[in-house]
């Protein structure tokens, strides 16, 4: 058994977070001996009672001779006193922190006992944590789980003391955040201060009104909800407001502001821009929300936020569905409306995470933008011009498309830019659309290892057209290139070595901008204006994909996906299908928003046969490539795929996670520098199980995950995959629409 963190630990003060802590160092056995020091003679006995302490003293000269870590859990106001108080009687290693939700005046507290010579074991800290009971009785060992604590270390910090306390904190299974005073007590500030002012401030309104009986007593729940912390502590939230005072009154200056836009709003009827607004501020708390509920890494660096699972058995597949739209598309309506003079309405708009991280950017850069609802977005174009220097970083959270594209944007912009994204974004290749922006006049850098996010751009550069000859087939790199030449002078052009996805181009077009196509050849002159203009955005055919080869691969299977975009640059997976044998049709063809629509209809009545799938169709197939590993798992024969080296830069290493997840699973397998040989073992006019189940590692990859759902179709045993929560960024209803066609795919958190 490891010997304790602590030999002696001494709490100064034993209310709700002392008394949590003390519980804490009891359940994981942090020490032998926990004492106190308090007032009240009650609280110690109390404690005595619980069993929290040892010992108890109204003295603190008592409690902390021969202690290793005395914790100040008492009012921040009487920090001065009480180290004044005991600093001759600690030792030299003695750990000293506190737990006060602000930091610059315990800093001076200390300062002032000690001079500029503080103790090396000297560590303020705060755990974000609280409960509506305060007291020695209200303490819980859970209370600071899934809590942050923001540690505070000074220059004068031991690197010994901020590692013990760490190992402390997490022990109670708290997140820890090592973060300057100064930053710390502005953060507070506006976090939890502001709001704090806030409500005592809108209950004491509302108090002092003749009619105030009649006020509460038809107050609603946003009334509670927003005044509930009202009814926290006085004394101490009169000691806060003092003791954070030059960080409070910024932020009160700050909310003084933004009220007096948002009255003058309402005072002119400014429909446009309130609705901006407020549409703003709703999607910026679900956007940082939904951001800070990930988890990037858990124990040994795994996710494991959800999981699919799918039991055996013999599945139907049919049905009639219209899968979510295009996320190509949905970025281009985002970042073209912005930039367009009068307003752009688009229908039909993907709510996935990726397009919504685009939707973010901009809002951040003072596009007023009113939705999504039910797929409805209209944006309020600011003109090429009229981006806005946004407050912090643009998070692209898993979208490399956002990241490439936007790069050509950000780079003509007046202003400097930063770029971030999650853990799988931040190992992709930026340096692909760099390296020509520089050749451009841009100035940017790929900060981190490899050529990989986050990206820095510094604004104000004049831009000059250049013509690029793409080393590889890439969709994103040529958009991100011509969308800089909006602004760049004179020509630019970009020719491809074999034709990729044309979104960018036929929505220029759209959007009143000419963009000429001459064989593998695209250019554009800078210098115009895009005009506003409605978008109907077209179902997904990457998504529509997994429903062609869940089809393809069931006896009896009847499937058809409605308005799916057949853009000629995106259907190399029907054509793929087609060569395999796969039974579908194309119907209804139409044109919507610029774009190739048609209903595709699939039925599994011929078992597919392994091709050698043609080189051609690969841009044309990139994204589908997961989906169709499967259906050529299934087939009759060796399926051989070539001239795909793009695949192993993805979200993933596609290759080789599809590769060890068909090897998982019972299929011979072998991944190549820029494909995959997969032998079939499908046999003609047999429909039985093909893969074995077992358990896949999706590395967070939304089409793996996908992919590897619909061998759930043809299995013998249970599949589960795992970190399964990144396919809500490109299609939020496909386990709802799987259940539906029958698939049955159990989610789990």
């Amino acid at each position: 058994m490891s010997a304790p963190l602590f030999e002696k630990v001494a709490f100064i003060g034993l209310g709700l977070i002392g008394s949590s802590l003390a519980r804490v160092m009891m359940a994981e056995g942090l020490t032998q001996n926990i004492v106190a020091s308090t007032r009240s003679e009650k609280t110690l006995q109390d404690a005595k009672a619980l069993g929290l302490i040892q010992q108890g003293y109204s003295d603190p000269v008592q409690a902390v001779q021969g202690a290793d870590l005395v914790v100040l859990a008492l009012p921040v106001r009487a920090t001065q006193k009480v180290l004044e108080t005991i600093k001759p009687y600690l030792q030299e290693h003695t750990i000293i922190t506190d737990v006060g939700s602000t930091k610059g005046n315990v800093v001076d507290a200390a300062k002032a006992v000690y001079g500029e010579a503080l103790p090396a074991g000297f560590v303020p800290g705060h755990p974000i944590a609280g409960a509506e009971h305060t007291g020695v009785h209200a303490g819980k060992v859970d209370l600071f789980a899934n809590h942050k604590v923001i540690l505070t270390p000074l220059p004068t910090s031991a690197d010994w003391a901020v590692e013990k306390l760490i190992q402390l904190w997490q022990a109670a299974k708290a997140e820890v955040i090592c973060m300057d005073v100064a930053k710390h007590d502005e953060v507070l500030a506006h976090t939890s201060h502001l709001p704090h002012l806030m409500a005592f401030n809108l209950v004491e309104q509302l108090a002092n009104r003749e009619d105030n009986l009649d006020i509460f007593r038809y107050a609603a729940g946003g009334f509670r909800d927003f005044s509930r912390i009202a009814a926290s502590d006085p004394q101490m939230w009169h000691d806060i407001f003092f003791a954070n005072k030059k960080a409070i009154l910024n932020a009160v200056d700050g909310f003084e502001n933004q009220l007096a836009t948002i009255r003058k709003l309402i005072e002119d009827e400014d429909s446009h821009a309130l609705m901006g607004l407020l549409g703003h501020a709703q999607a910026a708390r679900q956007h940082f929300n939904h951001m800070l509920a990930q988890k990037p890494f858990m124990e040994n660096n795994k996710v494991t936020t959800q999981q699919f699972t799918i039991l055996p058995g013999k599945k139907s597949f049919q049905g009639k569905f219209s899968v979510p739209g295009d996320k190509s598309v949905s970025h281009r309506s985002i970042m073209f409306g912005a930039i367009a003079e009068g307003t752009t309405h688009v229908t039909g708009f993907l709510e996935g995470e990726d397009a919504l991280a685009t939707l973010q950017a901009f809002r951040d850069m003072g596009v007023s933008i009113e939705g999504p609802k039910n797929g409805e977005v209209t944006i309020h174009g600011v003109g090429v011009n009229g981006l806005k220097a946004p407050a912090s970083a643009l998070y692209m959270g898993n979208s490399g498309t956002s990241m490439r594209l936007l790069s050509g944007m950000l780079s003509a912009q007046k202003f400097d830019s930063v770029m971030t994204g999650d853990a799988s974004l931040s190992k992709r290749p930026m340096e692909r659309i760099a390296k020509p922006l520089r050749e451009m006049g841009a100035q940017i850098q790929t900060t981190g290892e490899r050529g990989t996010p986050p990206v820095s751009i510094t604004g104000n550069q004049a831009l000059q057209g250049i013509h690029y000859d793409l080393p590889m087939a890439s969709a994103q790199v040529k958009s991100g290139i011509l969308l800089a030449g909006l602004w760049a002078a004179g020509e630019t052009s970009v020719t491809e070595p074999e034709p990729t996805r044309d979104h960018t181009e036929r929505m220029l077009r759209a959007f009143g901008y000419d963009v000429k196509t001459e064989g593998n050849r695209i250019s554009l002159q800078g210098g115009g204006k895009l005009v506003g203009t409605e978008i109907q955005v077209p179902s997904d055919i990457s998504s529509a994909a997994f429903f062609m080869v869940g089809a393809a691969i069931t006896e009896g299977s009847d499937v058809t996906l409605e308005a799916v975009g057949i853009n000629p640059t995106r259907t190399g997976v029907i054509e793929i299908l087609k060569q395999m044998g796969a039974n579908i049709t194309v119907e209804n063809e139409r044109i919507a928003g610029g774009e190739p629509i048609a209903d595709i209809r699939i039925q599994g009545t011929r078992t597919l046969k392994g091709i050698h799938m043609p080189e051609d169709q690969v841009p044309l197939a990139i994204d589908e490539f997961p989906a169709l590993f499967i259906a050529a798992a299934c087939a009759e024969g060796r399926t051989v795929l070539t001239g795909a080296a793009e695949l192993r830069v993805k979200e993933s290493d596609r290759i080789q996670v599809m590769a060890d997840g068909l090897k998982t699973m019972g299929i011979d397998c072998t991944p190549t520098d820029d494909g995959i040989i997969i032998e079939g073992k499908g046999h003609s006019g047999e429909w039985g199980a093909i893969f074995t189940g077992g358990e896949i590692e999706s590395h967070h990859d939304h089409r793996i995950a996908m992919s590897f759902s619909m061998a759930g179709l043809r299995t013998s045993g249970e599949i589960k995959i795992i970190g399964t929560e990144t396919v809500a960024t490109s299609f939020p209803t496909f386990t709802q629409l799987s259940n539906q066609a029958g698939l049955a795919i159990q989610v789990t958190e």
